[in-house]
């Protein structure tokens, strides 16, 4: 069985919300919005790259990803070449610039993980994040936790009234930057 990893940038009160400039939301681009850079933060993006086997993106966000990352070949050169997975009940066809399978369910995801190989792993994705996670599919948190405080903005954990998950922090670090590298699996 694959495990799933959810890779996320989020803010100290949990929101997720376009940390990268994406248009729609009063604080896009947070995660550059007076925090000192310090590229021993971002080290993890290069490990989760080299560990994924696959690539699995909620509708949103593959649109939004698939006219820019075709073209940062340095940056994501195995996730240009890896597989790719959207979940969506809408999209018609996927985007020939980035080329992805499309699963229609979560039920699919499931069957995805069944199988044989590395991770897969899911990045933004806020919606999708929080489907898997209350359909007990994701076995893997990589977060980086950005010192301040967002207020509104789509969360990371949905609101789901279910039962109490235990997380197990694997590993962490703080950077000069204060933003915190906190890696949890999930407890079965």
């Amino acid at each position: 069985m694959r495990q799933l990893i959810v890779t996320a940038f989020v803010s100290a009160d949990g929101v997720m919300e376009a940390p990268g400039g994406e248009e729609g939301y009063r604080n896009s681009g947070w995660t550059w919005q007076g925090i000192e850079f310090d590229p021993a933060a971002y080290t993890i993006k290069g490990t989760e790259q080299l560990e994924a086997g696959a690539l699995l993106l909620g509708r949103k966000s593959y649109e939004a990803f698939a006219p820019v990352w075709p073209g940062m070949t340095e940056e994501f050169p195995k996730y240009n070449s890896m597989p790719r997975y959207v979940v969506s009940t809408t999209l018609e066809a996927d985007d020939p610039r980035w080329p992805a399978t499309v699963l229609r369910s979560i039920d699919d995801v499931a069957a995805l993980k069944e199988g044989d190989g590395d991770p897969i792993i899911v990045h933004g994705s806020a919606e999708l994040g929080q489907a898997l996670a209350d359909a007990g599919l994701v076995d893997r948190y990589n977060l980086l936790v950005f010192p301040l405080l967002l207020g509104g903005g789509r969360r990371l954990f949905s609101e789901t009234d279910k039962a109490t998950q235990h997380l197990d922090l694997v590993e962490h670090e703080v950077y000069s930057n204060g933003i915190q590298k906190q890696v949890f699996d999930v407890v079965r």
